[in-house]
């Protein structure tokens, strides 16, 4: 028999009150050994379908399976086998690194030993250190290695990097590496586009708590948006009629001041679009080109940034 999913919903609905419908009939499917990606902007659904998924909220609606269990029948069980950071964790001020990750320990019957974890997070030397003297990096480390503290199946990373500085986001990165050599479920959501696309195999575009596309960074990229994009600013108005008709041009859209174009080869649009602002003495301001990215697939799909 084939292992189950990971996680699995069908039909996820998460209702507040009568008026507020987070989660609008959500079906999902992570493979075991997979790192998978809940993208989308605030307000999307995103935390609110962790959450649930996490045992920490009551779905409206729908089924829930995780790692083969359902949490109104196997809540004990699910627990010991999860590892869960959240979007904020605060521990106590006057605990050490080494105290809080042994009471962490003492939660589960089997799990990795506090010398271990305090390893694969690099957080050795800060031992002995209270928790209110760590940097922002370091806490959130820490908060990772209450996760993995338990040895856990499945870990839940809910925006772990938000307000890290690039060397503790890198630092983050190389412990999700890690666990994915392991072979371990990662569910990882996250605003940083770079952040998705270097780790996980799968991704799935979440607005207005609905699914609106999935699949792996490259191949959403493609299907999409394309290759390459072209971003222009002009304080003049232009028509995107005649911008869609220049060379290599394959879609327009309109950004603050300007336009992104989506082309097959910048080294043709770019100089069809400079004899073209020329020709109608439209003056330039800005000029940029850039591989095409997980952001301009949910800008494409939605009209909204990551972060509207």
């Amino acid at each position: 028999m084939p292992a189950s999913p990971a996680i699995r919903t069908k039909g996820l609905v998460k209702r507040y009150g009568s008026e507020v419908l987070a989660v609008d009939g959500l079906d999902l499917e992570v493979a075991r050994g997979e790192c998978f990606g809940l993208l989308g902007p605030n307000g999307a659904g995103k935390t609110t379908t962790v959450e649930v998924l996490e045992g920490l909220l009551e779905p409206s609606g729908g089924e829930v399976e995780v790692l083969g269990q359902r949490w109104d029948t196997h809540q004990h069980e699910l627990r010991a086998r999860l590892g869960i950071t959240l979007q904020q964790t605060h521990l106590p001020d006057r605990l050490t690194v080494y105290e809080i990750l042994r009471l962490f320990r003492s939660f589960y019957r089997a799990g990795r030993t506090v010398e271990h974890v305090l390893a694969l997070v690099a957080l050795e030397e800060k031992r002995n250190a209270w928790y209110e003297k760590l940097s922002g990096g370091q806490k959130q480390r820490l908060a990772v290695a209450c996760a993995l503290v338990g040895n856990p199946e499945l870990l839940f990373l809910d925006e772990p990097t938000t307000g890290l500085d690039p060397q503790s986001r890198r630092q983050i990165w190389d412990i999700v590496g890690d666990m994915k050599a392991e072979g371990r479920s990662i569910l990882l959501t996250t605003h940083y586009m770079d952040e998705a696309e270097r780790l996980c195999d799968r991704v799935a575009v979440i607005d207005r708590g609905k699914v609106i596309a999935l699949g792996s960074p490259r191949q959403l990229i493609e299907q999409v948006v394309g290759h390459e994009i072209v971003e222009f600013g002009t304080p003049a108005s232009v028509d995107a009629a005649a911008l869609a008709g220049l060379a290599g041009v394959t879609a327009v859209r309109s950004i603050p001041s300007g336009f992104a174009l989506t082309v097959e080869r910048v080294h043709v649009t770019v100089p069809a679009l400079l004899a073209f602002l020329e020709a109608r003495e439209v003056p330039l301001e800005r000029l940029s080109t850039h591989s095409a990215t997980l952001e301009d697939v949910f800008v494409t799909l939605t009209g909204r940034g990551l972060r509207d």
